[in-house]
């Protein structure tokens, strides 16, 4: 394949209704901006895209649910990701927005052509509407139970309980999230996407011409898709929040988000190319220019069937030669999820950590979901900045300087005459320079950043092996020439470190005096000349606390608890039960005397109960919140005339009360205060 001229690289386009978490950044961003920023060291003509989706159904959930319009919400949360992004270091080209002008006109007129194309076709169905507030309801408007477990508050397009994929029609007791009250099915009309007939013409030939160059998630994902047969897609929905359908008759509609969305790249590559006296034609519709998406693996079937179908429709756009999607990255061997608040939000960690962005772009890269789901621990947060940041990068950028200073006064020496031991070394940097290359173009961002630290680490291995701060007392001359080699190396890695740790690369520039340097000089040895003078420098990275890192456990566990209280339901009522029913209960106060496992079992407890009466055996399933040794002595209330039966061997003469408490946990259900055993509880 011949060498693109252009690159075009996109990242997925985030909801403009909440703040960005570290998911997200792990998913489509931090991979893109790596890869953009090793492209631009060996200068290369690439436009880096993304923006705000601010079109949808979740947005206008949350302007309702705030009581304010849509466009509140996208402006509030537009500024917040655009500067958290920024301050982040993810260096977009431009970070545009859906609901701009110039988005509204470009996705207008990518509808317009199809339409006259006859790319699309018209179908009605029956869809649910409310009557109240009339208007049709999108899938998220809509919630039932789920068919699939059961749960009563599964949305019309998915159960978040069992995670099985719904339409709304599937949902018993559909109720509308708009007015409360159960929606009516009214027939509409709506213009659809016919990916069936894409499929048998085209899309499954050009799909499996990636099988060798795309990774195995991503072409699985679509093959499941196709082998599945694809299906009319509907492009429009019933909506007042969008980019209006430009067909007349069809007032009242807009633009399915799906369909919207992926057009923003387009349109923000517009307003990009307008800004740089540039073409935007000729990034998205020359052949010699590589379209690349980066993406989350929730967004595959969107960029590698439904937009190419889109694109190749259309006619005159270049279709994407790879989507190096990722897996998803899960936070303390639990899923991320926004609505538990179960997440790092990147504006909270920029606060809490000032200064170290690298640090957790370091972390996030190294734990990169690029083939499987991958977790995020603070632990390991910790360990890569103390045991790798600080111990490797640092430490040898801090004794090479240090020492150049000490011996020379910053200025760089002229190197003397090279041992095995030094050709070796040299000649290592130029191996790791293009293993680094061919991790990257492949994209293996996991793989390379281990590569690149590995020029960290020879450099240690070199000051460690020719120890300069002993031979200085016996041959100077020969110090000059380390010094010389690990100057050319922290040069290096300023370098190669560039893509992943940009704040530590610029940082470490300024130390070493020298502006920012092309990739190619990265496997030279004669980076800086003889004679150049260095700047004292500070430490690059400094040490994580073990207070810190607790801080930002219990945040996540009072997280936890919070939303535990919160998502806590009772039970519905049982059967009504008449009053002579009731008084045929006789529940004592007893105390519990004796308490033993019993054996082979995880929950049974077997326990000696003064009922005030007698002292009976009861076999309770209390193991797994209570131990033994620690309920002897406990006031417990005790259903006594409960028909004895028996559990593994033993036979159980009663019940004793328990509750759940938020956390889940079973507590016992005893008076406010100590009362004598065999007291009654009416």
């Amino acid at each position: 394949m011949k060498k693109p001229k252009r690159y075009l690289i996109t990242s997925a386009l985030p909801y403009a209704n909440g703040p960005l978490h570290l998911g997200h950044i792990a998913g489509a961003y931090l991979p893109a901006d790596i890869y953009v920023r090793y492209l631009k060291l060996k200068d290369k003509d690439v436009a880096f895209i993304c923006g705000s989706d601010e079109h949808g159904v979740p947005i206008t959930l949350r302007a309702r649910k705030e009581g304010v319009s849509p466009q509140v919400i996208v402006d509030k949360y537009h500024k917040m990701i655009k500067t958290a992004f920024s301050e982040f270091g993810i260096d977009f080209d431009i970070y545009h927005r859906t609901s701009s002008k110039l988005h509204h006109e470009t996705a207008s007129d990518f509808f317009k052509t199809m339409y006259e194309k006859g790319e699309f076709i018209e179908k009605e169905e029956e869809q649910y509407y409310d009557e109240k507030e009339k208007q049709f309801l999108a899938d998220r408007y809509i919630t039932g139970t789920c068919p699939k477990c059961g749960y009563e508050e599964a949305y019309g397009d998915q159960c978040e309980k069992c995670g099985t994929s719904l339409s709304p029609k599937e949902l018993k007791n559909p109720t509308s999230r708009l007015s409360g009250n159960s929606p009516i099915l009214k027939k509409t009309k709506h213009w659809y996407l016919p990916l069936d007939k894409y499929q048998q013409e085209w899309l499954e030939e050009w799909i499996d011409s990636h099988k060798s160059n795309w990774k195995s998630n991503v072409y699985g994902q679509c093959k499941s898709w196709l082998n599945g047969g694809l299906q009319p897609r509907a492009v429009t929905r019933d909506l007042d929040w969008g980019v209006p359908v430009p067909v007349e008759g069809y007032e009242g509609k807009v633009l399915y988000v799906w369909f919207d969305a992926p057009i923003g790249y387009i349109s923000a590559t517009k307003a990009w190319a307008k800004e740089n006296n540039k073409n935007w034609k000729d990034y998205w519709q020359s052949e010699d220019s590589q379209l690349i998406h980066f993406i989350g693996k929730d967004n595959i079937v969107f960029h590698c069937l439904i937009f190419p179908a889109m694109l190749k429709a259309h006619g005159n756009y270049i279709l994407p030669d790879n989507v190096p999607a990722n897996e998803f990255l899960n936070l303390e061997g639990d899923k991320l999820s926004t609505s538990r608040n179960w997440a790092v939000w990147i504006h909270e960690y920029l606060h809490d950590f000032p200064g170290k962005q690298d640090v957790l772009r370091y972390t996030i890269c190294a734990n990169l979901p690029e083939q499987k789901d991958n977790d995020f621990t603070w632990k390991d947060f910790q360990n890569r900045n103390n045991n790798e940041l600080v111990a490797i990068l640092g430490n040898f950028i801090n004794r090479t300087i240090v020492l150049t200073h000490k011996h020379y006064g910053g200025e760089v020496p002229e190197r003397g005459t090279l041992t095995d031991f030094d050709k070796k070394t040299l000649a290592e940097m130029t191996v790791i320079k293009k293993n680094l290359e061919k991790s990257i173009e492949s994209f293996r961002f996991r793989e390379a950043v281990k590569i690149a630290m590995d020029l960290a680490r020879l450099g240690n291995k070199y000051l460690a092996d020719t120890e300069p701060w002993k031979v200085i007392k016996t041959d100077e001359e020969r110090v000059k020439t380390i010094m010389n080699i690990s100057i050319q190396i922290s040069a290096a890695l300023s370098i190669i470190i560039e893509p992943f740790l940009p704040f530590t690369a610029d940082k470490l520039r300024k130390f070493l005096n020298i502006e920012k340097l092309n990739w190619d000089l990265a496997g030279s040895d004669s980076i800086i000349e003889a004679g150049h003078t260095i700047n004292k420098a500070n430490l690059l990275f400094d040490k994580i606390e073990d207070e810190a890192i607790e801080k930002q456990i219990q945040k996540l566990m009072d997280s936890k608890k919070a939303n535990q209280a919160e998502q806590q339901q009772a039970e519905p009522a049982k059967e009504n039960i008449t009053f002579d029913d009731f008084v045929k209960m006789d529940i004592r106060v007893g105390t519990i005397l004796e308490a033993e496992r019993v054996p082979k079992t995880d929950k049974l407890i077997k326990l000696k109960i003064d009922t005030g009466i007698d002292q009976r055996t009861v076999v309770s399933g209390i193991a797994v919140d209570h131990k033994p040794e620690d309920i002897i002595g406990k006031q417990v209330s005790i259903l006594v005339n409960l028909e004895p039966r028996k559990i593994r061997g033993i036979v159980s003469q009663g019940m004793i009360l328990m509750a759940e408490d938020a956390s889940g946990k079973l507590v016992f259900a005893v008076p406010e205060v100590k009362t004598s055993n065999g007291a009654s509880i009416k």
